[in-house]
């Protein structure tokens, strides 16, 4: 499977689960740690979790794909999930604002953004 189609299957998935401000950054020049990080807000614990839980449950059913690690589950303001070569980022909307890590990331592509709705 290829990094472009496990993008455009996590951003369907939080799409299809009301996600706000889904982005996504390539960062594969600027970091070793992962080739693409996906950016959304959740409006709620619940609905972070809910996030999270769809990805998961999409990309294991799909693709046979289990994170390599996840973050944050249990206080659920900012969810981080792990597989590799892609890392989603679930944030509560206060705490996307504090941490600004669009910003922090900015070197990177932006592939995704759903205010825009493009996808390169």
């Amino acid at each position: 499977m290829n990094l472009r189609t496990l993008k455009q299957k996590i951003i369907e998935v939080l799409e299809d689960k009301k996600a706000r401000g889904i982005v996504a950054i390539d960062v594969e020049k600027v970091t070793i740690l992962a080739d693409s990080f996906i950016i959304c807000s959740g409006t709620s614990t619940t609905h972070i979790r809910a996030l999270a839980d769809e990805v998961e449950k999409a990309l294991n059913l799909e693709f046979g794909i289990v994170f390599n690690h996840r973050e944050g589950y249990g206080s659920a303001r900012w969810v981080l999930l792990d597989y590799g070569d892609i890392v989603v980022h679930i944030f509560h909307e206060e705490d996307r604002k504090f941490y600004d890590i669009e910003r922090l990331w900015a070197d990177g592509i932006v592939t995704y953004d759903g205010v825009r709705a493009n996808f390169n």
